[in-house]
């Protein structure tokens, strides 16, 4: 979509994706190699009595349920900014993830571009929320 389709109060939903144990340990343990995410047995020990995804698989599946939604297609030209992060609840395997895409800032930048700011709320199956963060990006008119 080009800058001019985009406006404030304008929403979006994407697919649904499920997180399985082998996607939440293969991410983590090349990118948040923690216990938490690896370690079944010390996982069950803990607060969240078993493996959960890293924050920043969450942060990255809601990311790819966005753009697979196609709204930015080729107009984009980069994110400048991912503010307001934050994990709510614990992702766990099995659970089914899908976003609520809200446009809370479009801002005219320069003849030919535009910011567009999007506000991202992931829900698991159960309808819980489980990460929040406001997306800005560049886009061409």
């Amino acid at each position: 979509m080009k800058f001019n389709e985009f406006f404030v109060g304008q929403t979006f939903k994407t697919k649904s994706l499920e997180m399985s144990k082998e996607d939440i340990m293969r991410f983590a343990s090349e990118f948040d190699p923690q216990y938490m995410h690896l370690d079944e047995d010390k996982a069950k020990k803990g607060r969240f009595n078993g493996i959960i995804a890293s924050g920043v698989q969450t942060l990255a599946v809601t990311f790819k349920l966005w753009i697979e939604t196609g709204s930015y297609g080729d107009d984009v030209i980069a994110g400048t900014a991912f503010n307001n992060i934050k994990f709510i609840k614990p992702v766990y395997p099995g659970d089914i993830l899908y976003t609520h895409v809200e446009v809370i800032e479009v801002k005219e930048k320069r003849n030919d571009t535009g910011l567009v700011t999007v506000r991202f709320s992931t829900f698991n199956h159960n309808e819980e929320v489980v990460f929040t963060g406001d997306l800005s990006a560049l886009v061409q008119k």
